[in-house]
Protein backbone atom coordinates (compact mmCIF):
# COMPACT_ATOMS: atom_id res chain seq x y z
CA UNK A 1 0.00 0.00 0.00
CA UNK A 2 1.24 3.35 -0.98
CA UNK A 3 1.39 6.09 1.73
CA UNK A 4 1.27 9.04 -0.60
CA UNK A 5 -0.73 9.60 -3.75
CA UNK A 6 -0.46 12.72 -6.25
CA UNK A 7 -4.60 13.05 -5.63
CA UNK A 8 -3.99 16.41 -4.21
CA UNK A 9 -2.71 18.05 -7.44
CA UNK A 10 -6.64 18.06 -8.16
CA UNK A 11 -7.03 21.91 -6.03
CA UNK A 12 -6.22 23.73 -3.04
CA UNK A 13 -8.58 24.24 -0.23
CA UNK A 14 -11.14 26.02 -2.38
CA UNK A 15 -13.16 27.36 0.64
CA UNK A 16 -16.31 28.83 -0.92
CA UNK A 17 -16.98 25.40 -2.53
CA UNK A 18 -16.11 23.81 0.41
CA UNK A 19 -18.54 25.65 2.46
CA UNK A 20 -21.50 24.79 -0.20
CA UNK A 21 -20.24 20.79 -0.45
CA UNK A 22 -20.13 21.10 3.94
CA UNK A 23 -23.30 22.41 3.75
CA UNK A 24 -24.94 19.82 1.30
CA UNK A 25 -22.98 16.68 2.99
CA UNK A 26 -24.79 17.62 6.28
CA UNK A 27 -28.39 16.95 4.91
CA UNK A 28 -26.91 13.56 3.96
CA UNK A 29 -28.41 13.58 0.53
CA UNK A 30 -28.42 10.84 -1.46
CA UNK A 31 -26.25 9.97 -4.98
CA UNK A 32 -29.03 11.23 -7.35
CA UNK A 33 -29.82 14.51 -4.77
CA UNK A 34 -25.67 15.18 -4.68
CA UNK A 35 -25.79 14.92 -8.83
CA UNK A 36 -28.83 17.54 -9.32
CA UNK A 37 -27.19 19.97 -6.29
CA UNK A 38 -23.40 19.33 -8.39
CA UNK A 39 -24.46 19.29 -12.17
CA UNK A 40 -27.13 20.53 -12.24
CA UNK A 41 -28.05 23.78 -9.66
CA UNK A 42 -24.38 24.09 -10.05
CA UNK A 43 -24.04 25.13 -6.55
CA UNK A 44 -19.94 25.39 -6.75
CA UNK A 45 -20.79 27.89 -9.95
CA UNK A 46 -18.19 26.26 -12.22
CA UNK A 47 -18.66 26.71 -16.51
CA UNK A 48 -18.64 22.71 -17.09
CA UNK A 49 -20.24 19.58 -15.22
CA UNK A 50 -17.41 17.66 -15.56
CA UNK A 51 -15.23 20.80 -13.51
CA UNK A 52 -17.80 20.53 -11.24
CA UNK A 53 -18.10 16.93 -10.63
CA UNK A 54 -14.09 16.54 -10.13
CA UNK A 55 -14.06 19.78 -7.45
CA UNK A 56 -16.82 18.30 -5.90
CA UNK A 57 -15.41 15.00 -5.82
CA UNK A 58 -12.54 15.87 -4.17
CA UNK A 59 -13.81 18.28 -1.57
CA UNK A 60 -16.88 15.69 -0.93
CA UNK A 61 -13.45 12.87 -0.19
CA UNK A 62 -11.58 15.30 2.31
CA UNK A 63 -15.23 16.97 4.58
CA UNK A 64 -15.96 12.94 4.88
CA UNK A 65 -12.54 12.34 6.81
CA UNK A 66 -13.93 14.94 9.59
CA UNK A 67 -17.16 14.73 11.85
CA UNK A 68 -20.63 16.27 11.29
CA UNK A 69 -19.70 18.93 14.10
CA UNK A 70 -16.53 19.78 12.11
CA UNK A 71 -18.86 20.04 8.43
CA UNK A 72 -21.16 22.42 10.39
CA UNK A 73 -18.62 24.19 11.71
CA UNK A 74 -16.87 24.90 8.07
CA UNK A 75 -20.24 25.63 6.73
CA UNK A 76 -21.33 28.11 9.21
CA UNK A 77 -18.17 29.61 11.32
CA UNK A 78 -16.52 32.33 10.38
CA UNK A 79 -13.60 32.55 7.51
CA UNK A 80 -10.73 31.51 10.29
CA UNK A 81 -11.76 28.19 11.78
CA UNK A 82 -13.89 27.14 8.54
CA UNK A 83 -10.24 27.24 6.63
CA UNK A 84 -8.01 25.92 9.65
CA UNK A 85 -11.00 22.54 9.59
CA UNK A 86 -10.44 22.45 5.82
CA UNK A 87 -6.54 22.10 6.30
CA UNK A 88 -7.41 19.46 9.08
CA UNK A 89 -9.27 17.19 6.15
CA UNK A 90 -6.68 18.26 3.82
CA UNK A 91 -4.23 16.64 5.97
CA UNK A 92 -6.21 13.73 6.48
CA UNK A 93 -6.95 13.31 3.23
CA UNK A 94 -3.41 13.68 2.24
CA UNK A 95 -0.02 12.39 4.29
CA UNK A 96 2.04 14.16 1.54
CA UNK A 97 0.75 17.32 2.56
CA UNK A 98 0.98 16.70 6.58
CA UNK A 99 4.32 15.18 6.53
CA UNK A 100 5.33 18.33 4.67
CA UNK A 101 4.32 20.72 7.28
CA UNK A 102 5.24 18.30 10.18
CA UNK A 103 9.30 17.37 8.75
CA UNK A 104 9.51 20.76 6.33
CA UNK A 105 7.93 23.67 7.31
CA UNK A 106 8.42 23.27 10.85
CA UNK A 107 11.84 22.53 10.51
CA UNK A 108 12.59 25.09 8.72
CA UNK A 109 11.05 26.93 11.16
CA UNK A 110 12.64 26.09 13.59
CA UNK A 111 16.15 26.82 11.89
CA UNK A 112 14.69 30.35 11.62
CA UNK A 113 14.62 30.39 7.44
CA UNK A 114 12.19 33.14 6.05
CA UNK A 115 11.13 31.16 3.25
CA UNK A 116 10.71 27.47 1.71
CA UNK A 117 11.95 26.71 -1.28
CA UNK A 118 11.94 24.43 -3.72
CA UNK A 119 15.11 22.69 -2.85
CA UNK A 120 13.58 21.94 0.67
CA UNK A 121 10.29 20.68 -1.80
CA UNK A 122 13.39 18.59 -3.86
CA UNK A 123 14.34 17.40 -0.26
CA UNK A 124 11.31 16.29 1.14
CA UNK A 125 10.56 14.26 -2.24
CA UNK A 126 13.86 12.37 -1.69
CA UNK A 127 13.14 11.44 1.79
CA UNK A 128 9.72 10.56 0.74
CA UNK A 129 10.73 8.45 -1.22
CA UNK A 130 12.22 6.41 0.95
CA UNK A 131 8.72 5.97 2.96
CA UNK A 132 6.84 5.48 0.24
CA UNK A 133 9.10 4.20 -3.72
CA UNK A 134 6.05 4.96 -6.16
CA UNK A 135 7.11 8.79 -5.20
CA UNK A 136 9.82 7.85 -7.99
CA UNK A 137 7.35 6.99 -10.43
CA UNK A 138 6.22 10.96 -10.56
CA UNK A 139 6.99 12.60 -13.03
CA UNK A 140 8.78 16.04 -12.82
CA UNK A 141 5.42 18.11 -13.87
CA UNK A 142 3.33 16.02 -11.41
CA UNK A 143 5.72 17.18 -8.47
CA UNK A 144 6.01 20.95 -9.61
CA UNK A 145 2.01 20.68 -10.02
CA UNK A 146 1.56 19.19 -6.38
CA UNK A 147 4.20 22.00 -4.84
CA UNK A 148 2.28 24.42 -6.27
CA UNK A 149 -1.09 23.32 -4.84
CA UNK A 150 0.58 22.57 -1.56
CA UNK A 151 1.86 25.96 -1.27
CA UNK A 152 -1.49 27.49 -2.84
CA UNK A 153 -3.29 25.24 0.04
CA UNK A 154 -0.41 27.04 2.56
CA UNK A 155 -1.23 30.34 1.13
CA UNK A 156 -5.36 30.12 1.70
CA UNK A 157 -4.83 28.68 5.35
CA UNK A 158 -2.27 31.50 6.10
CA UNK A 159 1.14 29.83 6.76
CA UNK A 160 2.51 31.32 3.81
CA UNK A 161 1.98 35.29 2.77
CA UNK A 162 2.10 34.37 -1.15
CA UNK A 163 2.79 31.87 -3.80
CA UNK A 164 5.79 33.62 -4.80
CA UNK A 165 7.44 34.61 -2.53
CA UNK A 166 6.63 31.46 0.24
CA UNK A 167 7.70 33.53 3.06
CA UNK A 168 6.52 31.42 6.53
CA UNK A 169 3.87 32.79 8.39
CA UNK A 170 2.28 29.90 10.80
CA UNK A 171 -1.16 31.38 12.12
CA UNK A 172 -2.51 30.43 15.54
CA UNK A 173 -4.81 28.01 15.70
CA UNK A 174 -8.07 29.09 16.83
CA UNK A 175 -9.08 27.64 19.70
CA UNK A 176 -12.70 25.92 18.33
CA UNK A 177 -10.53 24.31 15.93
CA UNK A 178 -7.52 23.06 19.06
CA UNK A 179 -10.87 22.17 20.77
CA UNK A 180 -11.95 19.99 17.89
CA UNK A 181 -9.16 18.31 17.29
CA UNK A 182 -7.93 17.79 20.63
CA UNK A 183 -11.87 16.14 21.75
CA UNK A 184 -11.50 14.22 18.33
CA UNK A 185 -7.84 12.84 19.13
CA UNK A 186 -6.42 13.96 15.89
CA UNK A 187 -3.06 14.03 16.82
CA UNK A 188 -1.33 13.82 13.66
CA UNK A 189 -3.39 16.99 12.29
CA UNK A 190 -2.77 18.69 15.36
CA UNK A 191 1.19 17.87 14.76
CA UNK A 192 1.20 19.28 11.36
CA UNK A 193 -0.52 22.57 12.15
CA UNK A 194 1.01 23.79 15.69
CA UNK A 195 5.00 24.36 16.14
CA UNK A 196 5.68 21.63 18.75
Amino acid sequence: MTRYNAEISAGSLLPLESRRVAALLLTQPHENEWVQAIEVQNILQKRTPATARRQATLIRKRLLTLTPQALEMIATRESEVSVQLLLTAAIKHSQLLGDFLRNTYWQQQRRFEAALSGKDWQDFLAESAHHDPSVLDWSDSTKKKLFEVICRILVESRFLDATRTKKMTPPSLHPAVIRYLRENHETYALQCMEKN
